[in-house]
This record gives structure tokens, sequence and C-alpha cells, in this order.
């Protein structure tokens, strides 16, 4: 008896393991034709590309090459896309940065409801991902993952991690932090918050623009944008 209550435990657990979870029926995910409906009743629903040539923001979309936490290419596309209010922010912000001899570098936006589902049933961790069953704000398209560079150089300029960087230095408060990070940190929280954004406590890359509620949680691949 105690090795088939082991047996049906080890069964079981490795059922689970490769179990896929996907909730898109349930959340009412939006495919497509939908999107496009919504778009024409409200242009706010719009998702825009983020485009370096016409925006002067910088992208490094990590999860379309193996350079991420998940070792793997999660994106087909290097792209990036934001709802047209989430857009508008983040020009109003490149503009200020400008001023400054510095700019905005994307790692992540819209992320397609597909990619959350694979992300979790890879990790199965809510700690690094979102949990499918209530999807993620970047699936809102309302969630910008970036940071700022220096204009002149390209480069990033000092933070307290790099991106992606699960440990309690990647906190939005943490600390203790060098001064020039710290001085970094809270241009990049200022400038956010200033401009309609919410900070996640536990990264200090991620921004959640405020009234993301309002949007649906979106499945539609890059290419069909």
């Amino acid at each position: 008896m105690k090795y088939l209550l082991s047996f049906i435990v080890v069964l079981t657990a490795l059922t689970v393991k490769g179990q896929s979870f996907d909730y898109s029926d349930s959340l009412h995910v939006v495919k497509f034709a939908q999107y496009k409906e919504q778009v024409k009743e409200n242009s706010n629903n719009q998702l825009v590309e983020i485009i370096p040539a016409k925006t002067g923001i910088l992208l490094d979309v990590r999860y379309a090459t193996t350079n991420n936490f998940m070792h793997a290419v999660m994106y087909p596309q290097a792209r990036a896309f934001a709802r047209l209010p989430v857009y508008h922010a983040l020009l109003a912000i490149q503009h200020d940065l400008e001023k400054q001899g510095l700019g905005l570098k994307i790692f992540d936006g819209y992320r397609p409801y597909n990619i959350t589902v694979k992300f979790y049933n890879m990790t199965r961790d809510t700690s690094f991902v979102a949990n499918p069953a209530h999807g993620s704000k970047h699936n809102r398209g309302c969630a910008i993952d970036l940071t700022i560079v220096d204009l002149k150089t390209g480069k990033e300029i000092e933070m307290p991690t790099g991106y992606d960087s699960f440990t309690k230095a990647a906190a939005a408060k943490f600390e203790p932090v060098s001064a020039t990070a710290k001085k970094n940190r809270q241009l990049l929280q200022d400038e956010m918050t200033s401009h309609g954004f919410q900070i996640l406590p536990t990264e200090w890359w991620h921004f959640d623009f405020i009234g993301w509620q309002q949007y649906k949680l979106l499945d539609i691949p890059f290419s069909q944008l």
C-alpha cells in the first residue's frame, strides 16, 4: 500500500507538471477580430507600435532572444506595443528625458496572452511570471518594462540591478544601493509616476498604467498588428 500511494503521488505530480494551463475562454481573452471592433468603438483601445525611428525610444526586446531569465526565445519578433494612451505617455516621458540628454529603452510592452501561458507552463512560479488564471497587465497593453539610457552613448545608466534580476535588490525601494543607482532609479520612478504609471514594488523596471482595468486581455500575435 505504501508503494502504491507513492506511485500515485508521483504520477499526479507528473500529470500536473505536464498539464497546460489556459484560461482564455473563462477570462474572455480578446482575439484580433474583436480587438478591431473595440478599436472602432474607442481609439484608446488601439495597440501602437513603439518604433525607435519615430519615437527616439530604444528597444531591447529580450524575450525575442535567449538573453532573458527563461533562456528561451518567447517572442517571434523583436517589437513592442502599448495602448494608445500608454504610448502617448511614453512619448511625453521621452521628451522630458531628452532635455537631459537621456532617453528610454524598452525591454517589454504588450504581451499576447498565449505567451503568458507559455511562461507559466514552463516555470509554474508566480513570483516570476503572471498566473494565466488572472492574466497580466502586459496582456492588456498597459505594462512597460524599461530603463533609461544616455543618448550620447546609447548605454543604460546605472540602476540597482540589471533587467529581470529576480533578487531583493530589484525591488523599487531596495536599500542600500549606490548613490548613482538610487538617483537614477528615482528619476525613472518620478518620470513614470508623473505621467500616469504606478510602480511595481518588486521590480524597479516594471510600471503599470493607471486605469489598466479598462482594457481587456488580448491574445493577438505581433504579426497581426
